[in-house]
């Protein structure tokens, strides 16, 4: 198998910083704390499978992988998979309460209107 090593550094440097990056986000409030927890354990697994290269190897060989680093891209890739998903709901959650929240204006306003016209009926 070719020299691999510098490609389990990066991707550990990688991870590292991905944590790091986060944590900051959070401590500034830039990103809730439910996304946070996918990101932080993103990272973590990023600096595992990196340190303890007999893993990735093992899921290569297992995957049919000749490059073990590979995998880790494999398993990038299928992470934003799921990471696309969990955006895709809660985008239509979003989207659900808009609507609901614009109907509910929409009777408030028409409340409104009618409580002001049957005060000016009144004082007339």
């Amino acid at each position: 198998m070719a020299n691999s090593g510098p490609v389990y550094y990066l991707t550990f440097f990688l991870g590292l910083g991905l944590g790091l990056v986060v944590l900051e986000l959070v401590r500034r409030r830039w990103l809730r704390e439910r996304y946070a927890l996918l990101w932080l354990l993103t990272g973590l697994f990023l600096m595992l499978f990196s340190w303890k290269r007999s893993l990735v190897e093992g899921l290569a060989r297992a995957l049919g992988i000749y490059y073990a680093p590979s995998a880790l891209f494999l398993l990038g890739f299928f992470f934003f998979l799921l990471l696309n998903l969990q955006y895709a709901v809660a985008l239509s959650r979003q989207s659900e309460m808009v609507v609901r929240l614009a109907q509910e204006v929409a009777l408030l306003r028409q409340e409104i209107l009618e409580l002001r016209a049957e005060s000016r009926r009144r004082k007339e």
